[in-house]
């Protein structure tokens, strides 16, 4: 901490700033409701293992993800759905099999949240 003397031998201490005052960096209300919307999708292990694997691939079908999981299909198809709903991956039909990519933008939302 500094210390100023001025003329008569009045000390004044300085104190300085810790850190960088708040400013813009700050997220606001509406902002943080909404990541922490994804943030809770993130947060069981099965959706973060299928996003984990797509985001490992250019795309991924449905049928191929019930192995590396190791859940049914059934769970699988409702763990996308969520993911989907969610933003995070967009999902294509084709015939009857389903393909699922990530969605790019709504991940560097999510990193930029976190710094990163």
């Amino acid at each position: 901490m500094a210390v100023n003397v001025y003329p008569g031998g009045m000390e004044l201490r300085v104190i300085e700033a810790c850190c960088s005052p708040i400013g813009d960096a700050v997220l606001a209300a509406s902002e943080a409701e909404e990541l922490a919307s994804a943030f809770k999708v993130l947060a069981d292990p099965v959706r973060l293992r299928l996003l984990s694997i797509i985001a490992n691939c250019d795309e991924a079908c449905a049928c191929d993800l019930t192995g590396p999981v190791g859940r049914s299909q059934p769970t699988i198809s409702h763990h996308l759905a969520v993911l989907t709903d969610a933003g995070l991956v967009s999902r294509e039909k084709r015939g009857r099999w389903a393909y699922y990519r990530v969605v790019p933008e709504r991940l560097a939302v999510l990193r930029a949240a976190l710094g990163g």
